[in-house]
């Protein structure tokens, strides 16, 4: 299996699908990653220069400039993505680039703040990514990430096992320990996420010359719960891992 950086973003039934699921809010992004995200970022963004990576629909960017940040260079190797992006934007203050994670080349210490949500699971050499990412920081600058936790990456299409009835009985493990790609199926086939203990992600940003500040595995607060009981499920296994980590001053 290749180590190219995949574009899968691009494929129009994976894109179709995708944009679905974001234009509904229906996925576990908007109750679960999307709040522990914020939850990490600096408590104020005003002034801050930042590097989005794996941009998408450039929701983020346009939501740091609302609050203040300086600028945003948002990334993504998706075409279609970052032409979405670019007709919600009007701000000349959010740059977008496509290009991947993993060959991105940026100017050294120039950013405040580096944030990628749901995207580094895609991209083979973490510890690669993460230096590039650490060397682009200023110091005192602070690196946020989200991705599938490895509890879901482990066995690729991981599924709920099930009773006769259909409900869940409990959710498999396998390979936890073997890293590397998972060909998997989301919308489309053939989509290629790679699996990473949590050791892994967490020694990558030590590695990298960054300071663990936080780690998290969100569960629904009460509201969401009460609208939402189904999401009850979700404390039986955790779908996200979140990380911040801080650059020394």
């Amino acid at each position: 299996m290749s180590d190219a950086p995949q574009n899968i973003y691009d494929d129009p039934t994976f894109f179709a699908g995708y944009a679905a699921l974001r234009e509904a809010e229906s996925g576990l992004n908007a109750v679960l990653e999307q709040p522990a995200l914020a939850r990490l970022l600096p408590a104020s963004l005003a002034g801050l220069r930042i590097l989005d990576l794996g941009c998408g629909f450039g929701d983020f960017a346009r939501k740091a400039r609302a609050q203040g940040a300086a600028s945003v260079l948002a990334v993504d190797v998706s075409e279609k993505m970052l032409a979405e992006a670019r007709r919600r934007t009007d701000d000349p203050a959010i740059r977008y680039e496509q290009a991947a994670i993993e060959t991105l080349a940026v100017e050294e210490g120039v950013f405040d703040l580096a944030v990628s949500s749901l995207a580094l699971h895609y991209v083979a050499d973490y510890a690669g990514a993460v230096r590039r990412i650490a060397a682009a920081l200023a110091p005192g600058g602070r690196f946020v990430f989200s991705v599938e936790h490895p509890m879901c990456t482990a066995l690729g299409g991981g599924q709920w096992h099930r009773d006769a009835a259909g409900a869940e009985l409990h959710w498999p493990v396998d390979r936890y320990g073997e890293e590397g790609a998972r060909d998997t199926r989301w919308f489309v086939d053939g989509v290629v996420k790679h699996h990473r203990t949590v050791a892994s992600y967490v020694n990558g940003l030590v590695d990298a010359g960054l300071t663990l500040a936080r780690l998290e595995e969100p569960e629904a607060d009460p509201a969401a719960l009460k609208a939402r009981p189904e999401l009850a499920l979700q404390r039986r296994r955790p779908p996200f891992l979140l990380l911040a980590a801080d650059k020394p001053a």
